[in-house]
């Protein structure tokens, strides 16, 4: 029910002009951090939009347990009331991985996923990571531009990453030398 809620959501807002979607800013575009009641939807859209043939690992339960997760952070983007699009990326001591990312079809290219990366990799770099990682099909040639776009660079290819079935490119973000030790922070004096 959430999903449908979500989905309809979204293509009842889109605008259209003689069969073109006129364009719309991502300002329209509310980020915030999940909450266990987006659990349901973002499972349902990480099932149609990444896992699609390599069968559904991230249900309910375990998007669920990362957003519970205090070493990850799952946001949603909402448009209103309705789930346009989630990120998830957990976080080690020097390093983060965008674990997953997804838009609805209908509110692609508005620069939604652009803008919940962003998000990530500044809330990254204010924890004090060195790297960020992201691993992705091979054949994801949008998800490629968007990452080379925001500063990753490839470091691998994969093959048969996804369950023997596919290859995956892995890409990475320099924040800042790995191992550099960072100064203590201390509150300013007034």
């Amino acid at each position: 029910m959430v999903d449908r809620v979500a989905r309809v959501g979204c293509l009842n807002n889109e605008r259209t002009t003689r069969g073109r979607i006129a364009p719309v800013s991502s300002q329209d575009i509310t980020l915030q951090l999940a909450c266990r009641g987006d659990a349901p939807a973002i499972a349902s859209m990480s099932r149609d939009m990444i896992e699609v043939g390599l069968g559904w690992q991230y249900r309910t339960q375990r998007i669920c347990e990362l957003i519970d997760d205090p070493e990850a952070v799952t946001l949603v983007a909402r448009e209103g009331e309705a789930l346009t699009g989630f990120a998830i990326m957990s976080f080690g001591n020097e390093r983060a991985h965008l674990v997953l990312l997804a838009v609805r079809q209908a509110c692609r290219r508005r620069g939604i996923a652009r803008r919940m990366t962003q998000w990530l990799i500044e809330s990254a770099a204010t924890a004090g990571i060195a790297t960020v990682h992201v691993e992705l099909r091979d054949q994801n040639r949008a998800a490629y531009a968007l990452y080379r776009t925001l500063g990753f660079s490839e470091t691998l290819r994969l093959p048969g990453y996804y369950r023997g079935r596919e290859a995956a490119i892995r890409m990475l973000r320099l924040l800042r030398p790995p191992g550099l030790t960072l100064p203590r922070w201390s509150p300013p004096v007034l």
